[in-house]
């Protein structure tokens, strides 16, 4: 059998949370292997990541990074809006996206992957902060944009240090040349689609299914209206242009000015935008809601 020292133990501990006595005992039952050891706690139920594992992780941050002709974009959620704040997990986020420039964007991969700095795995890492930190922690998505040549720009609102905040937007703009100007246009671009919400970033992008669907709205809303289907058909049309305007980047009206559509300052400045990403932290995420007073009122047999 192989010899247990107290370094492996105190590793042990440190990844998977779990009791020293624990630790002990999951080398020993697996002769010795560390990844074998912390699957045999997990499966026990005694590594503190594992059982952190069922909480809602709604809260984190968002980190971008980028490159020559590339950016990405990443989301860590954690419990709390307190760990935001703390240092060692603002340092993992920026780590990941930085790690998603040459990994890309397949979150799989991304934990696959050896963390920067170390022998072992970016999830094994985030085991580690789990760990440390005490609340569950998951990498939750992640985005890489390219260009040919030009620029891709990314964006945080209010970041709570360069690079991490609640909501991040990388855009994607080709141009054969004045790349400090791209970048310049590619940051107001951001900031518009953080403010105006786009899901899509031309007409033919729009899914079928949600178009579908507001089309089908549109026609119940005008059913009564008495008119001729005809004329149903055209008012329809017309809506579903306000619509784009609506749901469409290059459609919609340009924020910084209230009077030109962004496909027109896109134009002017001689680029082509062929892509954006937008994550607002924990959004989709179904949170949690409790009463405070009805839980106080069941410890105290009245619920």
């Amino acid at each position: 059998m192989a010899e247990i020292t107290a370094a492996m133990v105190r590793e042990l501990r440190d990844r998977t949370g779990a009791g020293m006595m624990d630790c002990k005992k999951a080398l020993a039952e697996a002769g010795g292997d560390m990844e074998a050891a912390i699957d045999w706690l997990r499966k026990k139920g005694l590594s503190a990541a594992a059982k952190k594992s069922g909480r809602v992780a709604a809260e984190g941050l968002v980190g971008v990074a980028s490159g020559p002709n590339v950016a990405a974009m990443v989301e860590v959620n954690a419990e709390t809006d307190f760990v935001a704040r703390n240092e060692a997990f603002q340092g993992f986020v920026a780590e990941v996206a930085g790690l998603a420039l040459s990994v890309g964007d397949d979150v799989e991969k991304l934990k696959a992957a050896t963390y920067p700095g170390t022998m072992h795995s970016t999830q094994d890492e985030l085991t580690r902060l789990i760990a440390t930190i005490g609340e569950n922690m998951t990498i939750r998505r992640a985005k890489v944009l390219t260009v040919a040549s030009g620029n891709v720009a990314t964006y945080v609102h209010n970041a709570v240090k360069p690079g991490l905040g609640k909501i991040g937007v990388l855009v994607a703009l080709e141009a054969a040349s004045e790349i400090e100007a791209m970048e310049m246009l590619g940051r107001q671009i951001g900031m518009h689609v953080a403010a105006a919400r786009p899901t899509a970033l031309d007409i033919t992008g729009v899914e079928p299914s949600e178009l579908e669907r507001e089309k089908a709205v549109l026609r119940e809303q005008a059913a009564g209206s008495g008119k001729p289907a005809a004329i149903i058909e055209k008012m329809i049309e017309g809506r579903i242009r306000k619509y784009y305007e609506e749901v469409v980047l290059l459609e919609q009206m340009w924020v910084h000015d209230g009077e030109s559509r962004v496909k027109e300052v896109v134009r002017k400045a001689g680029g082509t935008l062929t892509g954006f990403a937008r994550f607002q932290l924990g959004e989709g995420i179904q949170k949690e809601t409790t009463d405070f007073a009805a839980e106080v009122a069941a410890v105290a047999g009245k619920g």
